[in-house]
């Protein structure tokens, strides 16, 4: 590891992520399809249809939208080249949520009310899921002795056999970053009556094309996430990522939306006792 370059796999994430983003999302799209009893469309539909925003007219009730979403996606990626370089995981969280906080302004500057709900169902999201992804940093700080990605990568044996409730909690919190069912509170893909398409609904052209782009890289992130409960062992995390992958699919289409009320009050609760109990039993080891 002594040659291990942090601006080369930097340089990778940013022109592999959505390589590996978009074959993911493809795939997501198929087996829903298949699980639907439908055909689906191409692996490669999620590229054509970013590549289709690209090409179409930009419409913005307030220039400043396009900055924040710009900002968003820049974060975003930013988050994730720090993630694959190695570099401190409290940073890569603070990054990561700070992107989404310019999400929610570039929907809140709209006149639209359901951007607005969607805004704001998306501060809701952050609250579910930020106190399990510190537990998580934490949980892994405690295993590997460093905040560093880079040594957390290379441990040579299985945080997870220490971390099986952060590990859950951690799973059980992907669905909302995921936007999938019953979680999906802020940008709803099933075109929930009161959301239309929620944080997104007056986003069009180029602009959500960025947060098409923005979400594919998240994917990524979130699935580097797991990676680090497997420690250097990178063919059992490929099995896990795959395992993760089909489970939240077949969830997204096996549930119905819950309240937000309810979906803050489960991430909560999961984060409290698998999470913190599971950081609570470590530390008394």
């Amino acid at each position: 590891m002594s040659q291990f370059d942090p601006f080369l796999a930097a340089g990778l994430f940013i022109i592999l992520a959505p390589v590996v983003g978009v074959l993911i999302t493809g795939l997501d799209r198929i087996l829903t399809a298949r699980m639907q009893g439908r055909v689906g469309p191409p692996v490669l539909q999620p590229l054509y249809d970013i590549g289709k925003l690209f090409q179409k007219r930009q419409v913005a009730v307030w220039g400043a939208q396009s900055f924040f979403i710009f900002c968003y996606l820049i974060f975003i990626i930013f988050t994730g080249a720090l993630f694959f370089a190695g570099g401190d995981i409290l940073l890569v969280i603070f990054a990561f949520t700070l992107g989404h906080v310019f999400l929610v302004l570039g929907a809140y500057v709209s006149y639209s009310p359901y951007a607005h709900i969607g805004a704001e169902r998306e501060l809701i999201q952050l609250m579910a899921v930020e106190p399990m992804i510190i537990i998580a940093a934490i949980g892994l700080y405690q295993v590997n002795g460093s905040f560093l990605v880079g040594e957390m990568a290379i441990n040579p044996g299985l945080p997870i056999l220490l971390l099986p409730g952060v590990f859950l909690g951690f799973i059980f919190i992907l669905t909302f970053k995921l936007r999938k069912s019953p979680f999906d509170l802020a940008t709803s893909h099933h075109a929930h009556q009161e959301l239309v398409k929620g944080s997104t609904t007056e986003f069009s052209g180029w602009t959500l094309a960025m947060v098409e782009l923005a979400h594919i890289y998240e994917l990524v992130v979130m699935l580097g996430f797991i990676w680090l409960f497997f420690g250097d062992l990178l063919w059992l995390c490929v099995i896990a990522i795959a395992a993760v992958m089909f489970l939240e699919i077949l969830v997204d289409n096996c549930t119905s939306r819950i309240k937000w009320q309810d979906a803050l009050i489960s991430a909560w609760f999961v984060t409290l006792v698998a999470g913190a109990g599971n950081i609570f039993a470590l530390s008394i080891m």
